[in-house]
């Protein structure tokens, strides 16, 4: 399944979400479409409602992510993750270091 990213703002929040399957072959287009988020906004959202599978070269892209924004000062969370995703997060411990509510 081929990875498709939407990327829309609203105020000062970009939403970069994600439809498809994010693994080695994927990840990088989900880091640019992040980075580029990170580069314009106060505010980053990860919509992963439609991802039902992310290895961990997507995990790494998320936390990478994560620690960017944390040093540039752009609040970032990830929402709405699949049940079999948002358990490998807890999983792996990620799931506070990515912004995902409980």
């Amino acid at each position: 399944m081929a990875l498709e990213i939407n990327t829309t703002t609203d105020k000062d929040v970009t939403t970069v979400a994600a439809t498809g399957e994010v693994d080695v072959s994927c990840a990088a287009e989900l880091r640019d479409a992040i980075h580029a988020a990170l580069d314009e906004a106060k505010a980053v959202t990860i919509d992963l409602a439609e991802v039902p599978y992310i290895d961990s070269t997507g995990i790494g892209v998320l936390v990478g992510a994560s620690h960017r924004a944390a040093e540039e000062g752009v609040a970032l969370r990830v929402v709405n993750p699949q049940r079999n995703v948002r358990r490998v997060f807890d999983m792996l411990g990620v799931t506070d270091e990515l912004g995902i509510d409980a």
